[in-house]
């Protein structure tokens, strides 16, 4: 299995209305040592605590309400950097390269592999 290691835990924020990717996909990244909290939408990250100490964000890009990508525009708006990780089941390319174009480090397609969703990571955090 690969692993990340950190001295000090990396809070993850994910954030996905599928409760089965809000259920497994915060076990993957616990196991790879990251700190984990799960969101079903945009609006309840932003109404969360979790904003100033998540360092990495995994966003899918299709939700009821706000959007990945209008999420990611309104980080923007409020001057928030947080490394952002699209997860998507649709193969748009032209979605993809915008949520890029915007500054999230990959937009990954479902379902993922372990070793993508850790590349991602990675690079999202500086660590690749």
């Amino acid at each position: 299995m690969l692993k990340f290691m950190t001295a000090i835990r990396t809070l993850v924020s994910v954030v996905d209305d599928d409760e089965s990717i809000r259920e497994s996909l915060p076990e993957l990244l616990k196991e790879l040592g990251f700190d984990v909290r799960a969101f079903s939408s945009a609006e309840d990250f932003l109404a969360s605590n979790c904003i100033d100490q998540t360092q990495c964000l995994i966003l899918d890009v299709a939700m009821p309400g706000m959007s990945g990508p209008e999420l990611q525009h309104e980080l923007a708006n409020r001057q928030l950097q947080i490394p952002i990780v699209f997860i998507t089941a649709q193969r748009d390319e032209a979605m993809r390269s915008h949520v890029i174009g915007r500054g999230a480090t990959a937009c990954l397609l479902k379902p993922f592999s372990e070793a993508e969703l850790l590349d991602a990571l990675n690079a999202a955090l500086g660590t690749a």
